[in-house]
């Protein structure tokens, strides 16, 4: 059924589409076929494998898309991964021009949703995709990478995750040098995934806006993958945004403690716990059978919304959904066609449609414009690092 608000979100995404943070199609694509594209054709429909497709993403009235080029942490070849998942990325780009546009700045992004094109970036999720190499992460940055996580759920040797047990407080000194040199490249902070301790420590280094691609608020879910208050608090001084996630662990406590029972169940099964292959889908669906799934909705996903606008402010918040990242979704929010259904939640708790404009498009634009503004004034100073991790943190 289509009510008023429904009909007022879609005429607003139209004008002002979703910027989305995070995504993680090449990370699907790699899994289920190998990046075999003919096998996973997303000119069409592919509801009963993916989240994300082109006539989907039309449906939701998203105009860009943070593509994650994302390789898990504990594989032992983790940059020749990251450079596969990059060129997965630049494939889906040159296969489909009429719909997609590799993008790798603000101006590129404004010209793709002008045009017509859904503006694709990149963004690498965990700092062990640069090898603790600061030549390696400037590789990274001319292949078009415009965001780095520092960590995934494992820490690295700099940085500690929210997920892994603390190593060195926070950010190591190389972990600030990485920070230090992401703002001379332009390259986007990212802070999902690491420990309140890193990102306090980020925020105190980083001379340019940051971003969470894909985290809610901790106030609301306590979850130590979400944001803590002060943490948010800070975003004005900094400039950078925190996009909030749909992933129903993140963002509704009763799936909190289901998922830990179900992580446990993946693992008694030999299976890694964010394994989204059939087999793996197959042990998920018989726990889930004897142990009903707690339900996410969209209203769960806005309570987070209300209340990171309250502790940041309007121009300090995103949407980074997590499509194809993860196994459930809340209701409403089922793919990638499903952003309207939050814009309308929002318009009926009174949001305005500037308000929504920001959070849709205006922000994220705005923080990757400013990315490069600091990099252009930063690169007038200084040359790049080639500090080492042996070098700064004997």
């Amino acid at each position: 059924m289509t009510t008023p608000s429904l009909e007022t979100a879609r005429r607003l995404l139209r004008e002002f589409p979703v910027v989305d943070g995070h995504n993680d199609l090449p990370w699907a694509l790699r899994e289920q076929v190998h990046y075999d594209l003919d096998a996973r054709d997303i000119a069409h429909h592919q509801n009963a494998h993916l989240h994300t497709d082109l006539p989907r993403l039309r449906e939701g009235g998203v105009g860009a898309q943070f593509w994650s080029v994302y390789v898990r942490s504990d594989l032992p070849d983790a940059v020749p991964a990251t450079l596969e998942q990059i060129d997965c990325v630049r494939q889906l780009t040159a296969r489909y021009p009429d719909q997609l546009r590799l993008t790798l700045t603000a101006a590129e992004m404004e010209a793709a949703r002008a045009d017509g094109r859904i503006a694709s970036l990149m963004g690498a999720e965990g700092g062990h995709s640069i090898a603790n190499s600061l030549g390696t992460l400037r590789g990274l940055y001319e292949l078009g990478v415009r965001y780095m996580t520092l960590t995934h759920n494992d820490n690295v040797a700099w940085a500690d995750s929210a997920t892994d047990r603390p190593a060195v407080g926070g950010l190591s000194e190389f972990g600030r040098e990485v920070v230090r040199e992401m703002n001379r490249l332009g390259m986007l902070v990212d802070l999902s995934h690491v420990a309140a301790t890193t990102m306090r420590h980020a925020l105190d280094t980083s001379e340019a806006p940051v971003i969470f691609s894909h985290s809610s608020a901790r106030a609301v879910c306590d979850h130590p993958r979400n944001i803590p208050d002060d943490v948010l608090e800070r975003l004005p001084a900094n400039g950078g945004i925190a996009m909030v996630t749909f992933v129903p662990k993140f963002v509704l406590q009763a799936a909190v403690d289901w998922t830990v029972a179900a992580d446990e169940n993946m693992r008694a099964h030999g299976l890694f716990h964010l394994d989204t292959t059939p087999q793996a889908m197959k042990v998920h669906q018989a726990f889930e059978e004897r142990n009903p799934r707690p339900v996410a909705t969209v209203a769960t996903v806005a309570d987070h919304l209300d209340h990171m606008r309250e502790a940041a402010g309007i121009d300090h918040l995103g949407i980074g959904g997590d499509y194809d990242g993860t196994p459930f979704t809340p209701e409403g929010l089922d793919d990638v066609s499903g952003y309207p259904n939050l814009i309308a939640e929002l318009l009926e708790r009174g949001w305005s449609t500037a308000d929504l404009a920001k959070l849709t498009w205006q922000n994220a634009v705005r923080v990757l414009g400013a990315a490069e503004d600091v990099a252009r004034d930063l690169q007038g100073k200084r040359g790049p690092s080639n500090a080492t991790l042996e070098e700064l943190d004997r």
